[in-house]
């Protein structure tokens, strides 16, 4: 028997920066996301010798330890192999526990792209292990724990909005408050504007990806050190997620889209490292081309980013991105998050060769 899950990744349109500490425990944060049908998927299938094996092909990096041997991290699967420490020996059925395993995981997208694909894996592998384990853990003990593992355990910097959006998927307007307090609340929009949304954004990819740990350090310490541009863009950033949310439930889409260039314009002022000439370049060309607003997905500096266009005049928009360079992506909305299943047969595969060099990339990596 194979388990297999899957969790979203997905689109940040206002709010970001306001979920990460210390801004959230003295101001309150709050985020506007949507999961969309781009996806961290994996695979679990226990082994009879106790010998645990953990499989990336987008890293082309395999590792092997024997049972009993300490799942140590150095860099290579770290955020998996924190879920399996955290979950692998809870609660559940202690012969599940003693047993080995071989997970298999890939993405979508790679770590960088701004999609929020490292914590959306970080959440499928605990879905993997919820289910074989079958042990009783919900979308906010999930997400909250998830979040705990990224910025505590590892100590990546970063925020709490992904492994939330991971876990619940759809639509949501997500609070931050002190002491780790978050609250989900699910938006339901109607089928029209759905339709609208997924025509009216294009997504593309810059060619370039990033560690988001230099900027989201820089933008901390400005908070910390109180900078004026700082404080009023996570201000001004939290009271966008707010009116873009109204905006979006009375159905006033291309004020939607207008707002969406505010986000972009008060993102960049939290730090200059956000930014930089060619995506500006982008940024100009598709507004020229007929795009309302847009932003950069993530912390910045690379990956996805995001448009929001006149109806007629999208295909414009999408030739001068493709003009330079960038690849544009369809996609829709997905309503569900984390989803993990039960398969009957494996399916042949061809084993993978550790790839040091892949593995070397990025500490950050999946």
């Amino acid at each position: 028997m194979l388990i297999r899950a899957k969790a979203p990744l997905r689109l940040g349109f206002a709010g970001g920066g306001t979920d990460v500490p210390p801004f959230p425990d003295f101001e309150g944060g709050c985020v506007l996301s949507a999961t969309i049908n781009m996806y961290a998927f994996g695979t679990l299938e226990p082994r009879a010798d106790g010998h645990i094996h953990l499989r990336s092909a987008d890293l082309d990096l395999a590792l092997e330890y024997a049972q009993g041997a300490p799942l140590a991290y150095d860099g290579r699967l770290d955020l998996a192999k924190a879920a399996i420490r955290k979950l692998g020996s809870a609660g559940g059925n202690a012969e599940d526990a003693a047993a080995g395993f071989e997970i298999f995981l890939h993405t979508d997208a790679h770590p960088g792209s701004g999609l929020g694909s490292s914590s959306s894996l970080m959440v499928t592998v605990m879905g993997l292990i919820k289910e074989w384990r079958r042990l009783v853990v919900g979308d906010y003990e999930l997400a909250q724990l998830a979040c705990t593992l990224e910025r505590q355990e590892l100590a990546i910097p970063g925020g709490m909005q992904d492994q939330y959006a991971a876990a619940f998927g759809g639509w949501n307007f997500i609070e931050f408050g002190a002491n780790g307090h978050v609250m989900v609340n699910p938006l339901r929009l109607p089928q029209d504007v759905i339709n609208e949304l997924e025509h009216n954004l294009l997504l593309c990819f810059t060619g370039d990806t990033r560690t988001s740990c230099g900027i989201i350090d820089d933008q901390v310490d400005r908070y910390r050190r109180g900078e004026h541009l700082s404080l009023s863009g996570l201000r001004r950033q939290k009271a966008l997620a707010l009116e873009m949310k109204n905006l979006l439930l009375r159905g006033r889409l291309n004020e939607f889209g207008a707002l969406l260039n505010q986000a972009w314009e008060t993102k960049k002022s939290l730090s200059p490292r956000i930014s930089n000439p060619h995506i500006d370049d982008l940024y100009a060309a598709a507004r020229a081309a007929g795009a309302l607003g847009g932003k950069l997905n993530g912390a910045g500096g690379g990956g996805y980013m995001m448009f929001y266009c006149d109806f007629e005049r999208r295909l414009e928009v999408e030739r001068a991105l493709q003009e330079r360079g960038c690849t544009v992506r369809e996609f829709a909305f997905e309503p569900r998050g984390l989803q993990t299943w039960r398969a009957s047969e494996r399916e042949h595969h061809v084993p993978l060769t550790a790839g040091a060099a892949h593995a070397a990339d990025s500490e950050l990596a999946i």
